[in-house]
């Protein structure tokens, strides 16, 4: 049976559905929903058909994402990069929409994905945090932008920070650690490394931005720690396997 995770916040919302996919050993490639890695695109298709099943009505957005602290608003009820990545947005890592017929979908297996829910406007939103789009505050750059086209206000933002690597695992040298120094406890440093912890900036971006501390909530799942649920580029030594987050209007 297929499992998922989802956020106890996020959940209380009539208005709008969401999940975090995991790991299936009795699917292909353990329930990959990658189609820009080395697996036959045949095979993904099918777990992304699994997916789609729940959803049947909806129309998936996929972006090329490329770290970087892009932002795309979907305004129109069109299929992109599900079936094939010809089609996908290019050099975007966060979406949002208005529209109740798409969902919102981010990849990965290690970085932040972040869902936003704005239960006021009616608006939600996907982020793909790694560290250099959460040096470039790709989450803040998200919420002003539903600010900027759907008048949203931070204080109504239900967000949920899902499954990635924590600072329990993701070590880094100072060249990355130094980008997050004027952020208080965003790191440990361990001998000549540093123990950068992700989840919690994308926290304190989105509290300075203005979102409730009571609106967040963070998942405390570590994807190297949980690896048997969730894949990790840095625990699996560059796997080609990715999970997904996905969110949409009712």
């Amino acid at each position: 049976m297929q499992k998922f995770y989802t956020f106890q916040n996020l959940d209380k919302e009539n208005a709008c559905h969401h999940l975090v996919t995991q790991k299936e050993p009795n699917s292909p490639y353990y329930f990959s929903l990658a189609l820009h890695t080395e697996e036959r695109p045949q095979e993904i298709l099918k777990n992304r058909e699994k997916v789609k099943t729940l959803y049947p009505n909806k129309k998936f957005i996929v972006a090329n994402q490329t770290h970087s602290a892009n932002v795309n608003t979907i305004q129109e009820p069109k299929e992109l990069g599900w079936r094939s990545l010809d089609d996908a947005i290019e050099n975007c890592d966060a979406l949002i929409t208005n529209q109740k017929d798409i969902v919102l979908t981010i990849l990965t297996a290690d970085c932040v994905p972040i869902l936003l829910f704005d239960p006021i406007k009616n608006v939600v939103g996907a982020v793909h945090a790694g560290w250099r789009g959460t040096q470039q505050q790709i989450v803040v750059k998200t919420v002003k932008k539903m600010e900027q086209e759907f008048h949203s206000n931070p204080k109504d933002i239900i967000a949920g920070v899902a499954p990635s690597i924590g600072k329990c695992c993701y070590e880094v040298d100072w060249g990355v650690a130094q980008h997050f120094k004027d952020v208080p406890n965003s790191y440990e440093k361990k001998g000549e490394k540093y123990m950068l912890d992700l989840p919690y900036i994308n926290k304190i971006q989105l509290l300075n931005i203005g979102v409730k501390r009571e609106n967040i909530e963070l998942s405390n799942i570590c994807t190297s720690c949980d690896v048997k649920n969730y894949f990790s580029y840095r625990k699996e030594n560059g796997c080609s396997g990715r999970f997904m987050s996905l969110i949409g209007l009712k």
